[in-house]
């Protein structure tokens, strides 16, 4: 059992590396696990034109300097893959694959993952013309031609603000109707620069260097056809990654991690960060507040704990 660390946050994107930047401020004994490569969605991203004090900056740099930032302080990285947390009495047990830690606080910055469309040219165009977030790497596409896979409220909400920046957005959906609310399929519907793809899925991203066009589908009639695009967006689903968490966190509908104003869980010592947590938007700005947060709470909350230890050893004697 190592109890070498008082904080322990798990995931190493920006809320992560943030809160592993203030813990380690902090003078806590900071370690981040990080199944992947330090930076989470950033290391997938071309190009940021929304953090504040960078006009753009690549997407793995921000992550890279948030990192080097960090560490100099005295964080410390581990690749791992944490498995579960458990809980024993004031102590907070973190296992992976090859160790367990005990620390008396944790950070669940583990992010969450888009459901992928799974066809051939996702993956190799990921950051090249597919994309996950409209907010993120729409005006990269000004006065193209854009879709847009799926058909609940994300898609629909997605493609209304995409028409900003494409000179002509598809929805591509493969039902007849929206499963999206009703004033948002209007206010969708209503746009001249909008039109929807009925019945159809895409069988294949085909480009160069970049997406140039999809293989469509009718799942009805089985006819295909190839639809000219600059990029393709991904709506149909995102999952929290809280697979880890012990009984007692609570999560919303959706399966998000509920916090109070300070990050903290129903449980006592452990935080949450970033977009594996309840909230409104999530972007680089969220994730990082959520981790400043986080971090200091969970020094608070430590300090707390030491607090009550002395009061008892004091009364004991």
């Amino acid at each position: 059992m190592n109890d070498q660390y008082d904080l322990i946050i798990i995931g190493g994107g920006p809320g992560g590396l943030t809160a592993g930047l203030y813990g380690a401020r902090a003078n806590l004994k900071t370690l981040v696990l990080e199944r992947y490569i330090p930076g989470g969605q950033l290391a997938n991203t071309e190009l940021v034109e929304d953090y504040p004090g960078f006009e753009s900056i690549l997407g793995p740099d921000l992550g890279a300097k948030m990192e080097a930032h960090a560490r100099s302080f005295g964080m410390e990285v581990i690749t791992a893959d944490v498995s579960t947390i458990r809980v024993d009495g004031d102590d907070r047990i973190v296992v992976t694959d090859d160790e367990e830690y005990k620390v008396k606080a944790v950070i669940v910055a583990t992010g969450g993952s888009p459901v992928f469309l799974k066809v051939p040219g996702e993956k190799e165009f990921n950051g090249k013309g597919v994309s996950y977030c409209a907010i993120c790497d729409g005006a990269f596409f000004r006065d193209q031609v854009i879709a847009v896979v799926g058909g609940g409220d994300a898609a629909v909400e997605e493609a209304s603000f995409l028409t900003k920046f494409g000179s002509k957005v598809y929805i591509i959906h493969r039902r007849d109707s929206f499963r999206a609310q009703k004033i948002i399929q209007k206010r969708a519907l209503d746009n001249p620069k909008l039109e929807v793809i009925w019945d159809t899925v895409v069988d294949e991203i085909v480009g160069r260097e970049k997406v140039e066009k999809l293989k469509l589908r009718n799942i009805k009639t089985e006819k295909t056809r190839e639809l000219d695009v600059g990029a393709i967006f991904v709506f149909i689903g995102f999952y929290p990654n809280t697979q880890i968490l012990p009984d007692g966190i609570e999560r919303d509908e959706n399966d998000y991690i509920i916090t109070d104003y300070r990050m903290q869980t129903a449980i006592p010592g452990i935080f949450a960060a970033g977009d594996v947590r309840q909230q409104l938007a999530r972007q680089v700005t969220n994730a990082v507040g959520d981790g400043t947060t986080a971090a200091i709470a969970a020094d608070k909350y430590i300090e707390e704990l030491h607090d009550k230890a002395k009061a008892a050893v004091a009364a004991a004697s």
